[in-house]
Parts: structure tokens; C-alpha cells; sequence
């Protein structure tokens, strides 16, 4: 079946238009995120990238720079957001505000670079506007943006908007060599940044399509040769890709948080994608019930609802398949989305997430460009209907900065966070988690008890959430929250589950014995810890073991 396509991409006239438009999209998504510099830092993983790691803690130093490109830590491959965080070391060390303030800029120019992109390849000045104004102030960007650990999504987007910029004048080869060298370039430093650009040669292949129209032959319909030609000439960036890919995957696997299949089936994979699609479409529409965390259902989705999500997306794709020939941005900007997403979509599970807001931040950009040239054919540009369009446009960016303030107000610390995420979400074991760990650090050891509690019953194999429950049990001075039999049961059941020995786990498990009474075992217990950690580290650790040791030999248990 011939495939018809609109030739298409002019380039629009050379004036300060697109320039002082790209200014104000700048200035847009700068003011409606803002209040992120008054934030605190998150107990999520800001720590442990950020406040607890020695080598970002130095600043750009020769041997940081070098652990940047080598390191793996936490189970991902990104040397240039690591650099970017000992850049913001330099400026503004420990200031949570000063890391968001860079976040903040990257955005506004990832979403101004956007506009510059697309007003180029299609010379669609005001649909490419309001594309990249959707795109500004979004409230499904709010975690990219408010949170420090987010700082990937954020640099690779720009990368990704050089890129498109660097192809715009690539592909009609007015840029020549400089061009080609600039997008491979963006390529490799946006893969250096996150990998999930591994899919952007893939985008501009359908830019090639529309607004390009440089697969087309002379009768406006899909010509194999001009397709292979395509695909031959980007081979590099597929090579970046593939090599990105590899190195992720390398990573992830080291670090233990790619889920076997038989922790998650491939058919409960599957399902959970198709129904997230539908999700992630869901909350760009209608962007509400934002979280940090959505729980993976696991086998527990009941049948229709993949059956459902599968057959909606693929009329959805029928749809939008039909309206090609005259409308061949609703195919690129659907197809956008599909493709982008699936490096996170789980068919390779990571985590324990079913899905997550930053992972839209790159694929909401081809939605904002389907609604934007969607909403213009079925309204009209001209005359009052023109005008009419540009105020609904106005209103919608609007409301949607609207609904981005009101989500940052969740993120300005980790009890509000959490305790959003536990409003708006169900059975949510990792956002009871880090709630209870939030409370622990304001010393509100009650209600920590009582979150870890919940964390354990929604997920028994939840091990960090076992341990730290156990430990408190086991070493709190407050007589009512002690429970050594208890705590004993939840270290036991956390050095079970550990995948090999783990020096924490062991110190957890030799306080609960000893606040049981069982100081034999617990000496025992604690020496293997010491053991431990005195070989891999860390020095901090060992010290507090040791001393423990030495009060159980004395028959005194440890309490913190």
C-alpha cells in the first residue's frame, strides 16, 4: 500500500520573530519554576547522587572527573550529569535552591531551543510556539524539573533540541559538514547526559517524513530508495545509539535493578506498558493525580484492562495512519511518543515503578506538536476564528502553568512529596518508605514506625523497608516503640531476602538480638558485620560496629 507524503518544512523568513519568541518561551518556563529555588533537599535519592557522595562533594577536581566517566553508581551510565552536578558543587555547595536554579535553566532553554527547532524544520512560527510553550510549562516537567536527581532529563533535552536544530539545517544540507559534526555531537553529549536519547535517530527519521518530505518521491508517496538513503546516512548516530544502549544496559544489570522474569513475567510487562501508554496520554490531557512513585501492579491488572489499553492504542494509531496524507503531524507526533517511551516503558523492567512523570519529558515534546498543528487545521487560522485560536491557546498554556505551580508546592519537601504521592496513588510501599524516613529525620519516630509498618504489609519483601523498620524497633529509647522479638523477625526476614551478605542488614539483625537479650549472638552477628565492613568500607560504619561490639560484650544493648 503506497504511503502518501506532503512535502513540507519551509523555513521561515529571517527575522527577530523566532528569536524574541524563544526569549519569552525562556522567560515563560523560568517564571512558572521559580519557586523551586526556596525548596529543600529530598530524602529520594538527592542524597545518595548529590549530598552523600565524596566525589561530587569535591567539586571539578581531576580524580572527580575521572570517576564521573567510570563510575556506575546507582546502576546508570551518565558522566556529563555527574560533571554537571560538581559544576553546581563549585557555585553553590550545599544550597538545594542553586542545583533547582540550573535545573530550572536547562528547562527553559531545552524548551526554547524546542521552538527554534521546530519553527525551522516546518516554518510554523506560531503552531511551533505554542508546541514549545505546552512543553514550557507542562506539569508532567515538574519532576524533571523540581527534583536535583532529575538533573538528566533536563541536560539531555537539551542536547536533544541541539540535535533537531543541527538537523533542521543537516537535512536540506545548507549547514554542511559543520552541521552533521554539530548533531552527531549533540547525539553523543545528550547520550552522555541520560541514554534514553537512544531512540532520537529513530525521530528524525520521522522528520524526514513531515515536515520534511524527504522520503517522498516524485509522486508525493513513500520511495524505498529515499528511505534507505535516510537510514544509510544516519548510521553514526544509530552506532552512538547502539553503543549507548550497551553500556546502559551493562550498568543497570551490575547495579541489580533490572527485574528477572521471574520477578516480573513478560506477559505482566507488556500489559503494565500498554495500560501506562494510555496513562502518560491521560495526564498530558488531563494532567492530575501527579506522583513520585506509581507501584507497579505486578500480575494484578485484571484482564480487559490491556485488552482495552492495546486495542484504544492501536485505533488510535489506525487514526492517525488514515489522516497522513493531509495531516502527517498527528502520525510523527504519535509515533514520537510510542518510540521515545520505550527505552522506559518496562519491556526491560527497572525499578519497581509501573511508570513515571520524567519519563514523558522528551516524548511529550511530539504530543505538544500533534495538538499544536492538530488544533490549528480544525479551528483556522484566519480571521476571527485566527484570533479565537490564538486566545484558547493563551488560556490553555495558562492553565497549564497553573496546575505546574500548584504541583511545585508538593515538592518543596519529602513529607509533602510523600504524602501527595500516598493521596493520589494506592498501596504505595516505596512512598510509605520515604515518608517514614522523612519523619525519622524530623524525629517523629511514631509516625516512621507506623509508615515503615505500612511499607512492610504492602510489600513483605520490601528489604531497606524491613531493615530500617527492625532497627528502630530494636534501638529506639522510647519504651513504646521498642518490639525486639519483632525486630529479630524483621532482620531475620531482611538478611534472607539480602542477595548476598550485607554489612547493614548484619548490624540491624545483631542490635535486635542483643535488645532480645541474646548478646552471645549478637557479638557473633556484629563480628561478621565488622568483618565486613571493615573490608569494602565505609570507615564511618565500621566505627559505629565496633563500638557496638563492645557493648554487647558487656551485655548492653545499643540504643539510639
Amino acid at each position: 500500500m503506497a504511503l502518501a507524503v506532503r512535502a513540507g518544512g519551509r523555513e521561515p523568513k529571517r527575522t527577530f520573530l523566532p528569536f524574541a519568541l524563544s526569549a519569552l518561551i525562556f522567560a515563560l518556563a523560568g517564571a512558572v519554576y521559580l519557586p523551586i529555588r526556596d525548596h529543600e533537599w529530598l530524602n529520594y535519592d538527592d542524597d545518595l547522587y548529590v549530598t552523600r557522595s565524596p566525589e561530587l562533594e569535591q567539586g571539578l577536581t581531576g580524580p572527580g572527573v575521572r570517576w564521573a566517566f567510570s563510575s556506575q553508581q546507582g546502576a546508570n551510565w551518565f558522566p556529563l550529569t555527574r560533571l554537571s552536578w560538581m559544576l553546581d558543587v563549585e557555585l553553590h555547595p550545599n544550597e538545594p535552591g542553586g542545583f533547582l536554579l540550573t535545573n530550572l535553566l536547562l528547562h527553559a532553554l531545552a524548551s526554547a531551543l524546542l521552538f527554534l527547532a521546530l519553527s525551522k524544520l516546518t516554518g510554523e512560527v506560531p503552531r511551533s510556539a505554542f508546541a514549545a510553550a505546552v512543553f514550557a510549562v507542562h506539569p508532567l516537567h515538574v519532576e524533571s524539573v523540581a527534583w536535583v536527581s532529575a538533573r538528566k532529563d533536563v541536560l539531555s533535552g537539551v542536547f536533544c533540541m541541539l540535535a533537531l536544530l543541527a538537523y533542521a539545517s543537516a537535512a536540506r544540507n545548507r549547514g554542511g559538514w559543520p552541521a552533521r559534526i554539530a548533531l552527531f555531537a549533540s547525539l553523543a553529549l545528550g547520550l552522555l547526559a541520560k541514554p534514553m536519547l537512544v531512540t532520537l535517530p529513530c525521530v528524525l527519521l520521522l522528520l524526514d517524513a513531515w515536515p520534511l518530505g524527504r522520503l517522498a518521491g516524485a509522486d508525493g508517496t513513500l520511495d524505498p530508495r529515499r528511505g534507505l538513503r535516510a537510514l544509510r546516512e544516519k548510521w553514526p548516530l544509530f552506532a552512538l545509539a547502539a553503543a549507548s544502549s550497551w553500556l546502559t544496559l551493562r550498568a543497570q544489570s551490575a547495579g541489580g535493578v533490572v527485574a528477572s522474569l521471574d520477578r516480573v513475567s513478560l506477559a505482566d510487562r507488556i500489559a503494565n506498558a500498554a495500560v501506562s501508554y494510555l496513562v502518560y496520554l491521560r495526564k498530558f490531557a488531563w494532567p492530575s493525580d501527579l506522583a513520585v512513585f506509581y507501584p507497579h501492579p505486578g500480575s494484578q491488572l485484571p484482564l480487559w484492562k490491556p485488552l482495552l489499553a492495546a486495542a484504544l492504542l492501536a485505533a488510535l494509531t489506525l487514526l492517525a495512519r488514515r489522516a497522513w496524507p493531509r495531516r502527517g503531524y498527528l502520525m510523527v507526533g504519535w509515533l514520537w511518543f510510542l518510540g521515545m517511551l520505550v527505552p522506559t516503558i518496562g519491556l526491560v523492567q527497572v525499578g519497581s515503578q509501573a511508570l513515571a512523570d520524567r519519563y514523558m519529558y522528551l516524548p511529550l515534546a511530539g504530543l505538544a506538536i500533534a495538538f499544536a498543528w492538530g488544533a490549528a487545521d480544525l479551528v483556522g487560522t484566519r480571521g476571527r476564528r485566527g484570533s479565537a485560536l490564538a486566545a484558547a491557546a493563551l488560556l490553555v498554556v495558562a492553565l497549564l502553568a497553573g496546575v505546574t505551580r500548584a504541583q511545585l508546592r508538593h515538592w518543596r519537601d519529602s513529607v509533602s512529596l510523600f504524602s501527595h504521592a500516598l493521596a493520589v496513588t494506592e498501596e504505595n510501599h516505596v512512598a510509605h518508605a520515604y515518608l517514614g524516613a522523612a519523619y525519622q529525620e524530623r524525629g517523629r519516630l511514631a509516625d516512621t514506625v507506623l509508615h515503615y509498618r505500612e511499607a512492610v504489609r504492602i510489600r513483605p519483601d520490601f528489604r531497606t523497608a524491613l531493615n530500617n523498620l527492625a532497627w528502630l524497633l530494636a534501638t529506639a529509647r522510647d519504651p513504646a516503640l521498642r518490639d525486639p522479638a519483632l525486630a529479630v523477625s524483621l532482620a531475620e526476614r531482611a538478611a534472607a531476602l539480602s542477595p548476598a551478605p550485607d554489612p547493614s542488614v548484619a548490624d540491624t539483625l545483631a542490635a535486635a538480638l542483643a535488645a532480645a537479650g541474646r548478646y552471645d549472638e549478637a557479638v557473633r552477628v556484629a563480628e561478621q558485620a565488622l568483618a565486613q565492613v571493615e573490608a569494602a568500607g565505609p570507615p564511618e560504619l565500621a566505627a559505629g560496629v565496633r563500638a557496638r561490639v563492645a557493648l554487647y560484650r558487656a551485655g548492653r544493648p545499643y540504643q539510639e
